[in-house]
Formats: structure tokens, sequence, C-alpha cells
């Protein structure tokens, strides 16, 4: 960033800042870390599973699983931009940053959050292709289309961040020192001085299109998938249908509520712990329960692991391990 986004309104140079984390007290401390730990293990390895199921089974060699094993990608980096931070400041007490990296964390949270949303939304679509346009699904979700999907999501994230930062380089840092939150979340108001009704404005603009427009489309096509599952005449015909999105299903709900409820807190000025603690639902959560879900929901994903257990179980019995 340019020296001057690391000035303050006395003209003082801030190159550190300090994130407060989860308070002071250090009775604490052992046990968040412990807490946090366990959850970014088990996120990580649970999507990063995922991913070689996918790739290694040609039975989920399919549109639904290669967007469910991009979205495991997109969680894994997701969950490790502001976590081993955490971490970090849990077990050493050094809660102090450099205002240089605090924006490489929030630009690349912004680049993630913005791949994860259209993502999910994609997700969304080919649900609804899948139940209510059988016959055409094949031609209409093919593997280039699939690939250039997902491309676009990524180019989507970089773009804004590039767009943010190209703004960011122009403006001062004028905030405090002092950062109540437990990674580097610049989306208050007020914290960057200069010609900021700009930025502003773009921000304003994007946000509603990616996050409203997102919403709207998730709501209008999982109204016409229970539609048509409620057409089908046969019992087993609807609980196999639903059985196919129920998953995503919850994850969207999930991550609806959470970013809903931080976006109306953020209106009331609500305290800064409920903040924080909901902030862990939509950063830390949701990248937890994604795996969680597929591999407890999905019939195909159990069969896949199954597989893999026996092969690996038959490979250490044959090379006596």
């Amino acid at each position: 960033p340019s020296p001057t986004l690391m000035e303050g309104k006395n003209q003082t140079p801030i190159m550190e800042l300090i994130l407060i984390g989860f308070g002071n007290g250090p009775e604490l401390q052992p046990l968040l870390f412990l807490v946090f730990l366990v959850i970014y293990i088990v996120a990580v390895s649970g999507n990063l599973l995922i991913i070689v199921l996918v790739v290694a089974d040609p039975h989920l060699h399919i549109p639904m699983y290669y967007f469910v094993a991009n979205l495991s990608s997109v969680e894994t980096c997701y969950i490790s931009t502001t976590l081993p931070r955490l971490l970090a400041s849990l077990l050493t007490e050094d809660r102090t940053i450099s205002l240089q990296n605090c924006i490489v964390q929030f630009l690349f949270y912004i680049m993630l959050s913005n791949a994860e949303c259209l993502l999910l939304t994609v997700m969304c679509c080919d649900r609804y292709l899948a139940i209510c346009h059988p016959l055409r699904y094949p031609t209409l979700m093919n593997g280039r289309v699939c690939g250039q999907i997902v491309a676009g999501c990524w180019i989507f994230g970089i773009s804004y961040c590039i767009i943010l930062q190209t703004f960011l380089m122009q403006l001062t840092y004028c905030g405090s020192e002092v950062f109540d939150h437990f990674f580097c979340d610049f989306a208050s108001d007020g914290l960057f001085c200069g010609e900021t009704k700009t930025l502003k404005w773009l921000t304003f603009v994007l946000s509603v299109m990616l996050s409203l427009g997102s919403f709207l489309v998730t709501l209008a096509t999982y109204i016409c998938i229970i539609a048509t599952i409620l057409r089908i005449p046969s019992s087993t015909g609807k609980q196999k249908a639903f059985s196919t999105c129920s998953s995503h299903l919850i994850v969207v709900a999930v991550y609806y509520v959470s970013g809903l409820t931080i976006y109306v807190l953020s209106l009331f000025q609500a305290p800064a712990i409920l903040y924080k603690i909901l902030s862990v639902t939509s950063t830390v959560l949701i990248p937890l329960i994604n795996p969680l879900i597929y591999c407890l929901r999905n019939k195909e994903v159990h069969q896949a692991l199954r597989k893999a257990l026996m092969k690996l179980v038959d490979f250490r019995h044959r090379h006596g391990m």
C-alpha cells in the first residue's frame, strides 16, 4: 500500500494495529486456542477430504460435486485467511499486526467471500436445472460450462479486490490503532479518510448487486425447485429429488441468516462482542459445517468415502502396515 495509507489524523504514521480478538482474560486464552484449533483442523481436513474424493472417484465427476469441490477449495482458503492469525495471537498473546498485512488479509477476505457467495448461487442454479429441466441438464451444464462458471466466480472476486485496492492506495488510514475484532474487517465506515465518496458508492452498488442479486436468484430457484418437487407423483421420487438439494439448502440457509443478522447488528450498533461472535458464524462455522453436511447427507459421498477407506485398508494389508 501507499505510504499515505499509513498516516493517521495527526499525520503520525500508523504501522501496526492491535486486534483485540476475544478479550484480555488470560485464563480463557488456552481454551479459546484449543477450540479454534480443533475447528480449524476439522474444517480444513473435511474440505480437503471432499476435494480428494471428488477428484479420485469417477462417480462424483458430475457438475454438482464439481461445484461442491470448488466450494470446499474456497472454504479452505477462506478459513485460512482469518483463523491462523487468531490462533497465533491466542498462543503468543501478541495481538499486533502490520497495517499492510491487515489490508492484505481484508482483501483476501473480500475476494473469497465474493467467490463463496457466487458459488453458492451457481449451485442453486445447478440444482434448478437438474430438477426442473432434467432432459436439458446434460447439455446446459457440461464440463466446459462448469469450468467457465467457476472461473467467472474467481475473476469477479479478484477484480473486486483489484478495484478496492486501487481506491485504498489513494486514501489515508485514520482509524484507531486498536481494532476491536478478531480479523481485519475494514467494512466499517470512517476508517479511511480522503475522497471516499466514489469508493462508497462503488462498493455499495457492487455489494447490492452481489448480495441482493444472489439472494433473489437463490430464492427464485428454490421456489421453482420446491414447486417442481411437489408435483412429482411418487413419494420416493419426491424424497430422491429433495435429497439432491437438501444439503445445499442447509448451507445456504446458514449463510444468509448469519449474513443478514450481522448486517442488522451493524445498523443498530450492537455490542462488539456480539458482532464478533456472529462473524465467527460466517467466517469459521460455515467452512466447518459445509463438509460435515455433505459427508453426512449425501449417499454418493458416503460410498466414495467407504471405497477410499477400503482401498486404504487393502493397501495397508498388502504392504504389511
